[in-house]
């Protein structure tokens, strides 16, 4: 397929997404599966320009004065893929599959520049929807609209190295024909930047490194809060929100496979994963506790350190998940601090007098952090708040980038910041 017939292709699926509530991916598998003669690449370069559109969805249609998937997909192909007028216009032209030709208003519109977003409103600057705005301008004020921007960019691909079979060092050698470099702040994490365009990006999972388990794909910021759990070998660790693992595996290597992990969650298909990448890592210090089968009883009062990583809108991962922007609902949002509350309350009758609580989410909304910390507070006497500034600093404080510290010391990571997802920290210690 050519340029013209790819624009013609995210139209369509933009339009699929947005008339049908379709989630991004099975508008795209579906849109595959009708058009069998697309190639790989062509399917990555309509995926590309689906999920651009959607990153820039408000801003794009302001600029063109048109919110039509037509409008999006067209604004993404010059705005965000730096393709000249007279570009699009030869691509229109020369395909039989390309959408029609340009207006006057579209080719006026596609040679404005940067400054025709700026009379818009904040939210819309931002790409965030109107309703989440308030809560953006809460938390962050005069930078929210740099954040949000932020969250509207294409996220790298980190890397974090499994210190039981392997180190940094040596993997920067391995990987090096991707052009890997050290993350700025995790001392066990490894970037690939983003591609641009219609390129697709490297499957890491088909490196040797990932199949010996030498390495995981996780957030840089996921990596932060892992160190920052402080996890030391020989301790008793519960991960209660544990999904496929990730941070469990981290918290391994931290512990030198020594002491023991539990890992459990509430949705048992969401840890099924986790066995496999025990076994690729060499892990032998986790305990994955079955929801249908297990019971947590015999862990109450018993671990040093419990890792919350709760339930959330996912405000935070945007960069990753574009179409999730403009899906979140204000019931939905609810039901997760909800959840959120539930899960902190059953989680204090496991941590032992002097032990940790750790909560964390990957959302930037006040209502899911900072609220919930000081209702936390409120309910539970036992615990205070651990001021973690010291410990970034102790750990990380020789880099430029930092988070926002909080009333209390919780920290907030987003890519404006940290150059990481966003992501809520919070720790408490267990006093009584």
């Amino acid at each position: 397929m050519r340029d013209g017939g790819r624009l013609s292709a995210a139209i369509e699926v933009l339009e699929e997404i947005e008339n049908r509530r379709q989630p991004v991916q099975e508008a795209l598998k579906d849109w595959g599966k009708s058009h069998r003669f697309a190639g790989s690449g062509d399917r990555v370069a309509i995926g590309n320009l689906v999920f651009d559109g959607l990153r820039h969805k408000l801003s794009y249609a302001h600029r063109m004065k048109s919110e039509s998937a037509r409008a999006i997909a067209l604004a993404t192909y010059c705005f965000g893929w730096c393709n000249s007028v007279e570009k699009l216009e030869e691509v229109l032209s020369g395909d039989p599959h390309a959408p029609s030709a340009l207006s006057d208003e579209e080719r006026e519109a596609l040679r404005g520049d940067l400054s025709a977003v700026e009379d818009a409103a904040d939210f819309v600057k931002a790409d965030i929807a109107e309703w989440l705005w308030p809560y953006f301008a809460q938390n962050f004020g005069e930078e929210a609209v740099d954040v949000g921007r932020s969250l509207s960019l294409r996220a790298p691909i980190d890397l974090r190295v499994n210190l039981i079979k392997s180190n940094r060092e040596k993997l920067l050698k391995r990987l090096s024909h991707l052009n890997a470099e050290a993350c700025e702040v995790s001392p066990v994490g490894l970037r690939l930047e983003p591609v641009t365009g219609p390129r697709k990006s490297p499957h890491v999972q088909a490196e040797e490194g990932f199949r010996k388990g030498w390495f995981e794909l996780q957030d840089e910021a996921s990596q932060i809060a892992g160190v920052l759990v402080g996890a030391q070998p020989g301790e008793q660790v519960l991960d209660l929100c544990a999904g496929g693992g990730g941070k469990s595996l981290a918290l391994a290597g931290q512990m030198d496979n020594k002491g023991q992990i539990y890992a459990f969650d509430s949705n048992k298909l969401r840890l099924a994963p986790l066995y496999e990448r025990m076994a690729r890592a060499g892990v032998r210090n986790i305990q994955v506790i079955d929801p249908a089968t297990g019971s947590l009883d015999k862990l109450e009062g018993r671990m040093d350190r419990v890792m919350v990583d709760a339930p959330c809108s996912g405000t935070g991962v945007w960069r990753r998940r574009p179409d999730t922007k403009w899906r979140v609902t204000p019931n939905a949002l609810e039901g997760r601090v909800e959840d959120q509350k539930t899960v902190l309350d059953n989680a204090t009758r496991f941590v032992r007098v002097g032990g940790v609580l750790v909560y964390a989410t990957c959302s930037l909304l006040p209502v899911e952090n900072q609220d919930q910390v000081s209702a936390f507070l409120a309910r539970h006497p036992e615990f205070r708040q651990v001021d973690m500034a010291p410990a970034w600093e102790a750990t990380f404080g020789a880099v430029e980038r930092k988070p926002i510290v909080g009333e209390g010391g919780h920290l907030t990571l987003t890519p404006y910041h940290t150059h990481t997802d966003g992501f809520f920290i919070a720790m408490f210690e267990r006093v009584s």
